[in-house]
């Protein structure tokens, strides 16, 4: 375990992109099998360790400390692995010390082998054997809590380094490997073939575009390119391959068991990009729900029989990659599109349909179609370089996003919590509200992000002194009329919701800026944010 608490130490501490990698490389380089690749299982999110749950750890501390203690130390600190390392009380004996470490192997394999019963007193052992970090490193591999600014492309690009490859490669392999990847690092080792892939209907990386710049436009021909809608969902990838029906998100994520309804609706033999969204066929065509629809689908595990039948999801097509055996991915972007719309045009048309082309002629008949879409789901406008290539990655001068202008209001801060990680021991997550009648202050989202630093600090400070109430680990501000602290917020688009109080959702809120210079009493009211939503229905 001492090679993975130190890897882990050295990873939260290191706020480089490059030095990251460079730590990853190093790691993998130096550690044998199969100790690194169960490390490099445990940052990747893809360790299942049943045998402990985050309640049985809350057990073992609650036996060695107070716990009203340990609930303020939890509150103070903000994670739980970190709370429970820092304060598990050591022995007296000389047990506890580096030389007496479990290996990461050893725990992983005793664990996964291990019953319910038995996993919290194997992790209780290992506790007071390992000094502080391999506590935490421990902990955080049973919670699978990692948050060190690592994304699955980035842990890739490091092996990709480290053997001298192309990421894309190992993006098309991923799917078919297990820990702890004997035959992955063989390969990459140069001591090994590489491996076959050996998953049915594989993730093929994606191509991402740019956002575009006002100058832009002067350097580009609208001729030599096309446009479409880009709409409010999630971005997706549909394949099927002998057999096997799969749907991942851009990233590579399988996310297929979220989805059963349109997974089972697969009928073809290839790979297919678009979005994923909640929609049904009605009078007038297909009728799109908003995020906040799709949202409800999102990140479960399992899905009810209701919400299949309230929140069916749907697949709009942007792009065809795979037609049977018939790689496309090379083809221009015109070619596919063409074999794209034949190919759809024999699926359900309840789970699939094709994004539609946009007519233009010049950038200002963009603009203008820009600025007034048909629907409130869509975001702004996708423009794709005729003969382009699918190209894996962010290619220049390819694909270009032209995202519609942020909603913006006035809102005032009401609560704030503790962030995570390096924010645990500030106040970074805030809930600000509008004024609905009669005076009354109503919440209507939360954001984590969008400030400066130093703007960090300044909020915190404000927080701390303003602080009027507690509930657990969050903090209600002052706020009223004449004194509070006003957020610029921006944010996406908006939705009615049964679920909040205010009966608005907004979709991707964040801080654009802070407004000490507004009186709270001049913040915008709950009937602004209800017209956007009236103005885009």
């Amino acid at each position: 375990m001492n090679r993975f608490a130190d890897l882990l130490d050295m990873l939260a501490f290191t706020p480089s992109r490059n030095a990251k990698l460079a730590l990853l490389q190093d790691h993998f380089r130096t550690v044998p099998d199969p100790e690194r690749g169960y490390a490099l299982a445990a940052i990747a999110r893809d360790l299942d360790i049943p045998a402990v749950k985050p309640a049985q750890l809350r057990e073992l501390i609650s036996a060695r400390m107070d716990a009203e203690l340990f609930g303020y130390s939890y509150d103070y600190v903000g994670d739980l692995a970190e709370t429970i390392a820092l304060a598990w009380p050591e022995k007296g004996t000389a047990r506890a010390g580096r030389n007496d470490a479990p290996g990461l192997a050893e725990v992983v394999e005793t664990l996964q082998a291990s019953s319910r019963r038995d996993g919290p007193k194997l992790v209780e052992d290992w506790l007071d054997r390992l000094d502080a970090p391999g506590r935490y490193a421990l902990l955080k591999l049973v919670t699978g809590g990692f948050r060190m600014g690592l994304s699955g492309r980035l842990i890739k690009q490091a092996l990709a380094g480290f053997g001298r490859v192309d990421v894309n490669e190992i993006e098309e392999l991923w799917h078919g490997l297990e820990a702890p990847y004997a035959e992955l690092f063989a390969w990459l080792d140069g001591s090994g073939e590489k491996p076959v892939n050996a998953a049915a209907a594989p993730f093929r990386p994606v191509m991402l575009s740019h956002a575009i710049d006002a100058g832009d436009f002067d350097k580009l021909d609208p001729q030599d390119f096309t446009a479409e809608w880009k709409w409010d969902g999630i971005r997706v990838q549909a394949t099927s391959e002998r057999g096997v029906n799969r749907l991942y998100t851009r990233t590579g994520d399988d996310i297929s068991a979220a989805f059963p309804d349109l997974v089972d609706a697969i009928a073809f033999d290839g790979a297919l990009d678009g979005e994923l969204l909640v929609a049904r066929p009605g009078g007038d065509g297909v009728e799109t729900g908003s995020f906040s629809d799709l949202q409800q689908r999102l990140n479960r595990k399992t899905v009810t029989a209701k919400q299949l039948c309230d929140h069916p999801a749907f697949f709009r097509a942007y792009d065809i990659l795979q037609d049977g055996l018939y790689d496309l991915r090379p083809k221009p972007f015109l070619e596919r599109r063409a074999r794209l719309e034949s190919f759809v045009a024999g699926l359900d048309p309840a789970r699939f349909d094709c994004s539609a082309m946009l007519d233009f002629n010049t950038w200002d008949e963009l603009a203008a179609l820009r600025a007034d879409p048909p629907f409130a789901v869509i975001e702004g406008v996708m423009i794709k370089r005729k003969l382009s290539p699918y190209l894996p990655g962010r290619p220049k001068g390819e694909w270009y996003k032209w995202k519609r202008d942020p909603f913006l209001i006035d809102a005032v801060l009401m609560y704030a919590q503790r962030g995570h990680g390096k924010r645990s021991g500030y106040y970074s997550d805030y809930t600000f509200g509008v004024w609905r009648d009669p005076g009354e202050l109503v919440p209507v989202g939360k954001a984590y992000f969008g400030f400066t630093d130093e703007e960090l600090l300044q909020i915190d400070k404000y927080v701390r002194e303003n602080t009027i109430e507690r509930f657990g680990p969050v903090r209600s501000v002052r706020a009223g009329p004449d004194k509070g602290l006003v957020f610029e917020v921006a944010f996406e688009g908006i939705n009615r919701s049964t679920r909040h109080k205010s009966g608005v959702a907004m979709r991707f809120p964040r801080i654009s800026r802070l407004r000490w210079d507004k009186p709270p009493g001049e913040a915008d009211r709950l009937e602004t944010l209800e017209r956007m939503i009236d103005g885009a229905e």
